[in-house]
């Protein structure tokens, strides 16, 4: 790094503004920002349904498209609004629509892990080699 690059890196001008100067890195850069936020927010998509912290992720992965990307930008808002209203909404309902959502929740969780076929796998540590544990995607373990 030169002198001059130190010495207006030490002024503010900041790594991002070193990159935008060469239109290689630059793109090198958002290409990088918009592969890593891109598998952010797969993930965060993925873990939506589950306990946890499924739309932190979501937003996280939004958060860093974002420093790039305008419309990531404006896809965080939109987001970040919906989620609220549905928090909100779901706030005012009564129990009986709380344990229905978290009755759907438990489903959600219940058939994905049969469906990787963790119900066979436990039931195999305790001797059960029942049929209908077995996941319908990777089969039977004979």
């Amino acid at each position: 790094m030169t002198t001059k690059l130190r010495e207006e890196t030490a002024e503010g001008m900041g790594y991002r503004a070193w990159f935008r100067r060469n239109p290689a890195l630059n793109m090198a850069y958002r290409i990088g920002v918009g592969v890593v936020g891109g598998l952010v927010l797969i993930g965060g998509v993925l873990m939506i349904p589950y306990p946890g912290p499924g739309w932190l992720v979501v937003f996280a992965g939004l958060a860093i498209l974002a420093t790039e990307f305008a419309w990531a930008g404006r896809v965080l808002r939109f987001a970040k609004r919906y989620y609220d209203a549905w928090v909100e909404w779901l706030k005012r309902q009564n129990v009986a629509v709380k344990a229905l959502v978290l009755a759907a929740t438990g489903l959600v969780v219940a058939v994905t892990c049969w469906l990787l076929g963790a119900f066979a796998l436990v039931g195999g540590w305790f001797g059960l080699d029942w049929a209908w544990l077995e996941s319908p995607i990777f089969g039977s373990r004979g």
